[in-house]
């Protein structure tokens, strides 16, 4: 059951890789709220560094175009997942039913974006007629390298500037299928330039702007026609939304400008693992679980950009850096009318 990348980061990695696939059976075994405990870790890097990825370039310049100026974009992101995200210190003691096969109190193992893992567990579980068992498992490993991991997200963009010194934005991932996985995306903003009514604007050096913006993805990954785990409906889904509040400040050059930004970013992902899931133990299968697991996780942190624009005629480019807890690049190729 091969996926694209891009779908690998977007859902619950530990799915994308057969050792995973095959240990689902015994995690839920052992208890849905140690499936879930771990899941939460194991995943928080790229729910995360997503809600990043999906909520920069919004803007390529402080300056605003003319009234009934259009614009439209095609622009590429790309967020970094640092080394203190691509493992997690997984504490024993904080599972009910999972211990290290050597009985260490705590190790670090691999999230998402790690390598690959050689850590072994045990895992304790009811069984209906046997009673207490035991399974040992290898925890699965991450889809990322050691040397460098990353998040790509693309959008196609389109700004419009019904007044003077506003451009109201919309951005759009058209549908996507790829084998069993669906992706959706879009978002939608506002860019006012603050000094564009004052009588000093046009000697003024430079433009601020307030940029507002929202940013929403959803995925839908099925794998009832694995088999790996008796049931129906089995999928992964994942829903992600951001709001970007950012204040730019920019020069108000002719051909090549250079700008800046201070802003804030909030988010909020939903991962579910969803359908009704028959654990089976030999040839004895214990009660259904339904819908096993719904991880959230809540994202809010200041971000800085620098970057540079270049304008040609109607084509214009851009590109620049975002600082925060996970570090962004963006490129945009931009025309205007």
């Amino acid at each position: 059951m091969k996926i694209p990348r891009i779908i690998s980061y977007l859902f619950f990695c530990a799915l994308s890789n057969t050792n995973a696939q095959e240990s689902i059976n015994e995690l839920l075994a052992a208890g849905v709220a140690d499936t879930q405990r771990f899941a939460e870790y194991y995943t928080a890097p790229a729910s995360e560094g997503l809600v990043y990825s999906i909520s920069n370039a919004w803007f390529n310049t402080a300056k605003s175009p003319r009234r009934f100026g259009f614009e439209i974009s095609i622009i590429g992101n790309t967020s970094f997942i640092k080394d203190q995200k691509k493992s997690f210190n997984m504490v024993a003691s904080d599972f009910e039913n999972i211990r290290f096969v050597d009985n260490s109190t705590s190790k670090n193992v691999p999230t998402a974006f790690g390598g690959s893992s050689s850590e072994t567990v045990v895992l304790t579980y009811d069984d209906p007629i046997f009673g207490d068992q035991e399974v040992t498992l290898s925890l699965p490993g991450g889809i990322g390298s050691s040397d460098s991991s990353f998040i790509p997200t693309a959008f196609l963009q389109a700004s419009f500037s019904p007044f003077k010194g506003t451009q109201i934005k919309a951005r759009v991932v058209p549908k996507m299928a790829f084998d069993d996985a669906k992706l959706n995306a879009y978002g939608f903003g506002i860019q006012q330039n603050l000094l564009s009514w004052l009588p000093t604007n046009k000697i003024l050096p430079v433009a601020v702007s307030a940029v507002i913006a929202y940013s929403h993805l959803d995925g839908v990954y099925d794998f009832s026609s694995s088999e790996i785990v008796s049931g129906e409906n089995q999928k992964m889904t994942l829903d992600v939304n951001s709001m970007l509040y950012q204040l730019v400040v920019g020069s108000k050059l002719k051909i090549i400008n250079f700008y800046g930004s201070l802003g804030l970013l909030k988010g909020k992902t939903t991962t579910e693992l969803l359908g009704s899931y028959q654990i089976v133990n030999g040839d004895i299968s214990s009660s259904e679980i339904t819908n096993p697991i719904s991880i959230t996780n809540k994202i809010s942190g200041i971000r800085t950009t620098f970057g540079a624009s270049l304008k040609l005629g109607f084509i214009g480019v851009n590109a620049d850096y975002t600082i925060a807890e996970y570090n962004s690049a963006s490129l945009g190729l931009n025309f205007g009318f």
